[in-house]
């Protein structure tokens, strides 16, 4: 009963940014965990970001200094600020949301496309 609904994607420039939205709706848990992970061709969904309800944020190595993972939480949203883009980070990008409780079945969103040309 919780759906998620990712936006923002497209195509940009190597250099270029940006900002991805996901907004969650349903019964949605007060304290949770929402995150973003990406799948490349060919490769596995990693993690991209997370942050918790309280604010508590983690990142991946490959997107410090350049992404910015953000929340709006009486709007139930997640938001992902990407600058400084690379041809590397083209992915499906994928928006999720866990109750903040150890080995919780997260809930994902569909995705959205990110290209980033050379």
């Amino acid at each position: 009963q919780v759906q998620l609904v990712e936006s923002g994607g497209g195509l940009v420039q190597a250099g270029g940014s940006l900002r991805l939205s996901c907004a969650a709706s349903g019964r949605i848990s007060s304290i949770n965990v929402m995150g973003w992970y990406r799948q490349a061709p060919g490769k596995q969904r990693e993690l991209v970001a997370t942050i918790t309800s309280g604010g508590t944020i983690t990142y991946a190595d490959s997107v410090k200094g350049r992404f910015t993972i953000s929340r709006d939480n009486a709007k139930n949203t997640v938001y992902l600020q990407m600058n400084s883009l690379k041809p590397e980070d083209t992915a499906v990008y994928y928006c999720n949301i866990r109750r903040a409780i150890s080995n919780t079945t997260p809930y994902w969103g569909q995705g959205t496309q990110v290209t980033v040309s050379s």
